[in-house]
């Protein structure tokens, strides 16, 4: 036990009593323990680089280069990746990547390069390793736009895992985003990120790091193009990064610069190379296609937090039909579940929780049920005991199950790195389902416990099966939460084969997408919480993981009225909306702000609510492509410098461009245009871009434009799709696709293509594909005829 787990030791003794802190004691002392008997102590270590080439072997799609004290093996896949491996390390067995490895090119092939190195040129791309083992990726072109130095390798004498260190270099005018949910973002400005899921035990802020989910992806966009590296090993590691600066040195360009330190794993990693919509869905097709979320999943979802029962859950539900605001999903936290049985509902609080789970649902109205980690280690109860006779809890080095600390008591954890024990919690999974639950969200997943927070709940010595290959808590930790969101996932599938499984997870890695999305956690209440809560979303998006959100107002204390109308204006245009309210939330219900504030609060949900088949479309858009629904303003044009530095202003898919509010006091705004002509959707004035301009941001909405020429989907005042088109720049065309989602199944559904056209002085749209130009199924509604386009 080191200070700091005596100094988090004392404030539990402190705040949760004696006893409470006294367990917390135990188990941090047990931990501490079962490290140092369980792992090698670290002792003389000798530094490796790879050495000089001594030979080549050509193979599939690149081939293996033998330097003197390493081997590198190249590989470009059929869709255009790279992947490079050193000491032999190749794609696979790997948590991120959905099923096998991409088939190799056959075109591509490994050939001599100047001074000695090789290189391997593909259709998209070009590698280039140089004699002592640095690598460099190319354009088409020949234009640098990533070098890795060699790497170097410090290893135990004694034996076992090695550190290891990549440095690597970019483009001067390059700028780094992703990292997976960071607070700070997106745009990731200089300093040191680090890769471990971690809970900090508070509400988090803009300099909050590592949180929940982390995971080792990098987007790069500089002027020469776009490309996404991925190192893939789950162990502990810091990525160093640093700006570069054009013109730094006599005139010199000063090269941005990454350096990863990993404390194990294979040196192992794939690029991609392209637009920003290319490399999302190549990425897509290695780590799997974002899981469907339900249609009634993408509107808006209330979380209670505190032990109100059923009774106080009925006035909410009716708080929100009474003052005509719309409700699809009511999230439950922990306190409708006995705090000493897993699964178990508290009888008392709900005693019929089956009946009124059916009665919500008449009304479109979802329960989730909030599902821990950590099962409490209850003699006597259904869940632990059936855990002990499966051998399904993690373990440490000396056979022991590992104990945690949450709530009243102590608690196990199961080892969701084995496909056994994750069919066994999809077992647990299916009676919650019973329950009335339509979906679940994951907690205490990174995993944690009241233990230390910050620091892993279990010890890193505990043993997992890692699918059979065994190994130990440095690298089982950050795909901990990932594999529960599989077991939740797959247990849901099972249970119901006819709909759409529902799974957040706080925590997760590289391909949590292919199970379901993400929420941030709980986020600082104030103005840098609410940036904050965009950026989270921003970065896990360009990650891969187009469903995320953050929960409106956050639960550290009261907002202002202002600040929660604000928050909840910005999560009405993100993937997950979630408010939420209890005795436990610093926040309280729309009507308890006022009339002013209630009155806006309901233009906003109903807007989501109008907006709901567009949303549905950009769910089935990213299923397809990979594309994130939210997306920042360079996404279409990375090479303009202006936008790569916007951080307060996205992109809701191709159509609209949402300008959140995110100062206290502010009646106006500064926007910033990607070019083409943008019409106010409130106004309809029309402005030209690229520029900036200043709109206007009441206390009643946030800024939001469309796209000239975009088809936006929409639900019409009888509640059928409805088509809201903007009319193009004169002289010019547009056009959008429509997805239409008859409901929660699983079958794909039809994407209609439109194009919109100036003929005769009138706006047309047509639907593609259909012979001599097709009418559109559905009501078509034309805006921006009107007012010359500002600048």
């Amino acid at each position: 036990m080191d200070g700091r787990d005596l100094v988090r030791s004392m404030k539990t003794v402190g705040s949760a009593g004696a006893a409470q802190g006294l367990r917390t004691v135990r188990a941090a002392w047990r931990r501490r323990r079962a490290d140092a008997a369980g792992l090698p102590a670290r002792g003389a270590e000798r530094a490796r680089v790879p050495g000089q080439v001594r030979e080549v072997e050509p193979g599939p799609g690149g081939g293996t280069v033998r330097f003197g004290r390493s081997e590198l093996r190249v590989r470009v896949a059929m869709n255009g990746a790279v992947f490079w491996g050193w000491d032999g390390s190749g794609p696979e067995p790997s948590y991120a990547l959905a099923g096998r490895c991409p088939e190799a090119d056959p075109r591509a092939v490994l050939e001599p390069d100047k001074d000695g190195g090789w290189r391997v040129v593909a259709e998209r791309v070009t590698v280039v390793i140089s004699r002592h083992g640095a690598i460099e990726v190319r354009t088409p072109g020949g234009v640098t736009l990533r070098r890795d130095l060699p790497p170097r390798w410090w290893e135990p004498q004694e034996g076992g895992p090695g550190r290891w260190m990549q440095r690597s270099e970019v483009a001067a005018d390059a700028r780094f985003f992703g990292l997976g949910g960071r607070t700070s973002g997106p745009r990731l400005r200089d300093g040191a990120y680090r890769l471990w899921n971690t809970d900090p035990g508070r509400a988090v802020g803009r300099r909050d790091d590592p949180l929940h989910l982390t995971m080792p992806v990098q987007l790069v966009v500089a002027d020469a193009g776009t490309h996404l590296v991925f190192h893939d090993t789950s162990w502990d590691g810091t990525v160093t990064l640093r700006e570069g600066e054009e013109g730094a040195g006599s005139g010199h360009d000063r090269a941005g610069t990454s350096q990863l330190r990993m404390d194990g794993g294979p040196l192992r990693c794939w690029v991609v190379v392209g637009t920003p919509a290319r490399v999302l869905f190549v990425w897509a097709s290695l780590t799997g296609a974002p899981a469907l979320p339900p249609a009634w999943a993408l509107g808006h979802h209330h979380a209670r937090s505190g032990s109100g029962g059923e009774q106080e859950l009925r006035q909410v539900v009716a708080g929100y039909h009474e003052h005509g605001l719309p409700l699809d999903a009511v999230h439950l936290d922990i306190g409708h579940l006995d705090g000493r049985r897993a699964f178990t509902v508290d009888q008392e609080r709900f005693p019929k929780l089956p009946v009124l789970a059916e009665e919500l649902r008449r009304d479109g109205i979802r329960l989730v049920s909030v599902v821990d980690a950590a099962v409490p280690a209850t003699p006597g109860d259904a869940v632990y005991d059936s855990g002990i006779a499966e051998g399904a809890f993690v373990r440490d080095a000396s056979g022991r199950v590992v104990h945690g600390v949450v709530g009243p008591g102590e608690s196990v954890y199961p080892d969701f790195t084995d496909a056994r024990v994750r069919a066994w919690w999809g077992d647990r999974c299916a009676e919650r389902i019973e329950q009335g639950f339509a979906g679940f969200r994951h907690g205490l997943d990174e995993p944690t416990s009241f233990t230390a927070f910050g620091e892993p709940t279990l010890p890193r010595s505990a043993r997992h099966s890692l699918e059979g290959r065994g190994g130990d808590h440095r690298e089982a930790h950050n795909v901990y939460g990932l594999c529960m969101a599989r077991a939740g996932y797959e247990g849901m599938r099972g249970r119901l084969p006819e709909e759409r499984p529902f799974v957040l997870s706080r925590s997760g890695w590289a391909g949590l997408q292919r199970y379901g999305g993400t929420w941030s956690g709980d986020v600082a209440t104030g103005w840098p919480g609410l940036r904050a809560s965009l950026s989270l979303v921003l970065g896990l998006g360009l990650c891969g993981v187009p469903y995320s959100g953050a929960g409106v107002g956050s639960r550290d204390g009261r907002p202002s009225a202002e600040l929660y109308l604000r928050w909840l204006q910005l999560g009405a245009y993100l993937p997950l909306f979630r408010t939420h309210a209890g005795p436990r939330a610093g926040c309280g219900e729309p009507w308890e702000y006022g009339a002013d504030v209630l009155e806006h609060a309901r233009v906003a949900l109903l807007e989501r609510r109008r907006l709901l088949p567009y949303f549905v479309t950009l769910a089935h858009l990213a299923r397809r492509t990979g594309a994130p629904y939210v997306r920042p303003l360079w996404w279409a044009a990375p090479e303009e410098r202006a936008l790569r530095d916007c951080e307060d202003a996205f992109l809701l898919g191709d159509c609209l461009l949402v300008a959140p509010v995110l100062e206290p006091g502010a009646g106006r705004r500064a926007v910033r245009l990607p070019r083409g002509l943008w019409y106010d959707t409130a106004t309809g004035t029309a402005y030209e871009g690229p520029g900036q301009v200043l709109v206007d941001a009441p206390p009643e909405r946030v800024p939001v434009l469309a796209r000239a020429g975009a088809v936006l989907p929409v639900r019409g005042a009888d509640g059928g799709l409805e088509l809201e088109v903007w009319a193009p720049a004169r002289g010019r065309t547009g056009g959008g696709l429509v997805v239409r989602d008859a409901g929660d199944g699983r079958d794909d559904a039809e994407v209609e293509r439109y194009v919109v056209r100036w003929a005769g002085g009138k706006v047309v749209v047509e639907r593609e594909g259909e012979a001599g130009g097709g009418v559109p199924p559905h009501p078509v509604r034309v805006r921006g005829l009107g007012g010359a386009p500002q600048t």
